[in-house]
């Protein structure tokens, strides 16, 4: 180990250590922001929020995607799986003792009540449905799942169905599309978009659920041919970056709990 006087900051030290940064950094760990979200959220002017995203993306803590709603705009992601790297190599950097390491999400404690989630997307035949299914799969009935779409499809995308099989060993064949419509009288605790068209559009709830969005791109839109063989590595990315917010939400749901 270097000595105190030679050591190098580790750069998300240095980088989460500006009050802004840090605030902008906890804005993004809970949802997809635009920046002038983002402004309104931190009291800042949009001129020093672009320049400090700036930093953030250029150390690839944050990453940004043109919106599928306004191409104009674009939604910021917090990289939660870098976060986590960098915070366990900036451990390092201190003590070989103090690297840390990720908990693994903990379900034997018993939480006051199962949470109800609904995640949403425009058609709900690929991207809500495989995070029903992979936080359903990881959770089992300690969360009341459930997905539906403002403008549902007659059926699921075939590649969203072979994708869960095949990587997850999760069958959803026999489901169906629902309409965001037949969910407005049920209750929710986290009502999470995966679309950024159906954010636009998404219906009121008299609960006042916690409103998240994860901008994730329309896999389905690569190709009009459903059995496209070429559009299949759309579909396994999408659900490779599903799963991995899904891991970062279980804390979240479950962290109110008794022993």
């Amino acid at each position: 180990m270097a000595s105190p006087g030679q050591a190098v900051l580790p750069t998300f030290v240095r980088l989460a250590a500006h009050e802004v940064r840090w605030r902008l950094l906890g804005e993004l760990a809970r949802s997809d922001l635009r920046v002038r979200e983002l402004v309104t959220l931190v009291g800042e002017p949009q001129s020093l929020v672009s320049y400090h995203l700036r930093l953030l993306r250029s150390a690839g803590l944050v990453n940004a995607r043109r919106s599928s709603f306004d191409g104009r705009d674009s939604y910021y992601h917090l990289d939660l799986e870098r976060c986590a790297d960098a915070l366990a190599a900036a451990g390092a950097a201190l003590h070989p003792a103090l690297r840390l390491l990720p908990p693994e999400p903990t379900l034997t404690a018993r939480a006051s009540a199962a949470p109800s989630v609904l995640f949403m997307c425009t058609g709900n035949s690929a991207r809500s449905p495989i995070a029903e299914a992979l936080l359903r799969h990881r959770v089992g009935s300690r969360a009341e799942v459930t997905s539906a779409g403002s403008h549902p499809k007659a059926r699921l995308h075939p590649h969203a169905v072979r994708v869960l099989r095949q990587r997850y060993g999760i069958d959803i064949a026999d489901r169906r599309p629902r309409h965001l419509d037949t969910m407005t009288s049920r209750r929710f605790d986290y009502v999470i978009s995966l679309c950024d068209k159906v954010r636009e559009v998404c219906p009121g709830f008299d609960d006042h659920p916690q409103r998240l969005h994860w901008s994730i791109p329309d896999p389905g839109a690569i190709s009009s041919d459903d059995t496209a063989r070429d559009s299949y590595p759309a579909f396994d990315r999408t659900a490779s970056e599903i799963d991995t917010r899904i891991r970062y939400l279980q804390p979240i749901l479950f962290r109110e709990v008794q022993p």
